[in-house]
């Protein structure tokens, strides 16, 4: 019976107690350990460093959609009756008849305000004449 056990175990090899390492993983992956031992802070710890580092080496394909905002600036005033002003610089305008400019004006201002009707336009003009912004009061439709 001694030669049958002295031939299973290798010569110069440890013995891994292979059963108490089993255990040890069952009870990591059904999160068996109580809160305060040192095994339930290390499985905290390669939770928390999975979510903070994973983004480094795992392409998630997450970015945000690239918005293309309208290339001139538009600026937002508010109005007194509470409503909002866009100054619209007239570079981005390339229309001269009133009703295609009225249209230009409306496509700058939607990718900001949503769908609108415009019911009033001024133009800001320099001392030679030349219109230099439009001025738009809107209403939401």
């Amino acid at each position: 019976m001694q030669r049958a056990a002295a031939a299973t175990t290798n010569a110069g090899a440890p013995s891994v107690p292979m059963r108490g390492i089993w255990r040890t993983i069952r009870g990591y992956i059904l999160w068996s350990y109580e809160r305060g031992t040192i095994q339930y802070d290390v499985m905290v710890t390669l939770i928390l460093l999975f979510v903070f580092l994973s983004p480094l080496w795992i392409n998630f394909n997450d970015k945000p959609v690239e918005r293309n905002p309208h290339p001139t600036g538009v600026v937002v005033l508010p109005d007194a009756g509470g409503g909002f002003i866009y100054e619209i610089q007239a570079s981005a305008v390339s229309a001269k008849d009133p009703p295609n400019v009225q249209n230009q004006l409306r496509r700058i201002i939607e990718p900001i305000a949503g769908e609108v009707s415009i019911t009033r336009i001024e133009t800001t003009k320099d001392k030679k004449g030349q219109i230099q912004s439009y001025r738009v009061w809107i209403q939401r439709e």
